[in-house]
């Protein structure tokens, strides 16, 4: 087991389906790697009046269809640390929790640490926000937020504010899954760790970046949600704008939590605010036909955009993203597409150079280059090469796992910041105003608007080009 202090983890929303997909399978697999405290208490919480044995039945059934079914002997011991407590959890009613959390304090000792982890809808967090300071349960915890943090930049500074007004900003934890990726936790460490590579990264050799990440699912699942959201304030400025600050930032002093969250995040800051010319929303055809969404919906289920960076590495490098629903493939792609090289063979090869990281599972680096193409004469070919990160996968973690392992180490390396999301939507933010592109429907299973090509340099869009 781990030396962690003992905890008290309070999932709100327990039977929901965040915390039955994601959250209460990493906290499983935590427990079955030995990286649970010695002494931890999970406590759920909901406005439904429910036993712990049923709460317990409840996981077991999440454990078996979502995460790894534990052996009887895992359950055992597993399920004797999970609670419940029922009733809601309001400022002028805190129903069964307040009492519950003071209770297993108490067993467990004065040195237990309390986590909020918010599995709910993101309009409920202020009301459980104010619920927490209310019962003196902020004082010393720490507090998890999911996505999105937020829908404007006034929205993200009310809540903002209100959140501070409890918790100081080293208690709050803001997750963005993307971040948890162990691929994508590559990015910087093949930059930074190799100098072929780090020595490349830079706008004399870089002629364009793209991020592309299309998914071929559906949204009936999630229809109401969807809806009032949008593929641009779902994905953009909150998964494809972190892994653009993946790439984009400066070297950090050190790969210390608080060094590497400054890096990533000061560069956000010159994310140059986009241009909605250079912003395509689209809707796939049918989609207003779905359960659950308004027949007169203007709702993006897709959105490509040209993002500039104003620092001195990467001034006039477009940064593309791309991401939607009912696409032909579902992929999460990050490309850099390098430059001609000069000299007489310039204008060789009919692709570019290119270094990809594919940013699903356990990733893998792929890269392009032009050789010799055998025989007699000099011509050029093009050929891949795929590196596969199975080979050092083993212990590798899910992003949720990671992320949550972080939260009770007190790791906010992975975590994005106040000043940081302010950054993100102050550039977002002509999406949200008059100047929002009017959204232009697409055929399902195909790769989105025809419009969103001209977002690219002189070689499209790698993703579907094939």
């Amino acid at each position: 087991m781990s030396d962690l202090p003992p905890t008290v983890f309070v999932l709100y929303g327990a039977t929901g389906d965040l915390a039955r997909r994601m959250v209460l399978p990493a906290f499983f697999d935590l427990y079955a790697r030995g990286l649970l405290p010695t002494r931890w208490k999970l406590v759920g919480n909901g406005r439904g009046d429910v036993a712990h044995e049923d709460f317990r039945g409840h996981v077991h059934e999440v454990l078996t269809e979502f995460g790894t079914e534990p052996t009887d002997q895992q359950w055992t011991d597993f399920s004797a640390n999970l609670l419940f407590a029922g009733g809601g959890f309001r400022a002028e009613d805190g129903g069964e929790l307040p009492d519950l959390i003071e209770d297993t304090r108490d067993h467990l000792g004065d040195d237990a640490q309390l986590v909020h982890y918010l599995a709910i809808p993101p309009v409920a967090f202020a009301e459980t926000t104010k619920a927490l300071k209310e019962h003196g349960l902020a004082t010393g915890s720490k507090a998890v937020y999911e996505k999105p943090y937020g829908t404007s930049l006034d929205s993200f500074h009310e809540l903002d504010d209100l959140v501070h007004s409890a918790f100081d900003e080293d208690q709050i934890f803001r997750i963005d899954h993307f971040l948890g990726k162990e691929a994508a936790q590559n990015v910087h460490m093949l930059r930074f760790a190799n100098t072929m590579f780090g020595g490349l990264w830079h706008r004399d050799f870089i002629e364009e970046v793209q991020i592309d990440v299309p998914e071929d699912l559906d949204i009936a699942d999630r229809a109401k949600f969807y809806d009032a959201t949008g593929a641009a304030l779902d994905m953009l400025v909150t998964h494809l704008f972190q892994v653009a600050a993946e790439v984009a930032m400066e070297p950090p002093l050190t790969l210390a939590a608080e060094d590497l969250q400054t890096a990533r995040e000061s560069v956000i800051a010159a994310f140059r605010p986009l241009d909605p010319d250079e912003v395509v929303l689209g809707q796939f055809e049918g989609y207003t036909a779905t359960e659950g969404v308004a027949d007169d919906s203007t709702t993006d289920t897709y959105v490509a955009a040209r993002l500039w960076v104003d620092t001195d590495r990467w001034r006039d490098v477009p940064f593309v993203l791309r991401t939607g629903k009912r696409l032909a493939a579902g992929a999460q792609r990050l490309s850099l597409l390098f430059r001609a090289p000069e000299g007489p063979l310039h204008s060789a090869g009919k692709r570019p150079e290119i270094l990809a990281f594919d940013l699903k599972g356990s990733g893998r680096i792929m890269m392009e280059v032009t050789v010799k193409e055998p025989g007699p004469g000099f011509e050029p070919n093009d050929i891949d090469h795929i590196l596969s990160l199975d080979q050092v996968a083993e212990g590798s973690m899910a992003p949720y796992t990671s992320l949550i392992y972080d939260v009770l180490c007190g790791d906010r390396s992975l975590f994005t910041s106040s000043m940081g999301l302010e950054h993100a939507f102050t550039a977002f933010a002509s999406l949200l105003g008059p100047k929002r592109p009017a959204v232009v429907p697409y055929e399902p299973d195909s790769w989105g608007p025809a419009e969103a090509d001209r977002l690219t340099g002189r070689f499209g869009w790698l993703l579907g080009r094939e």
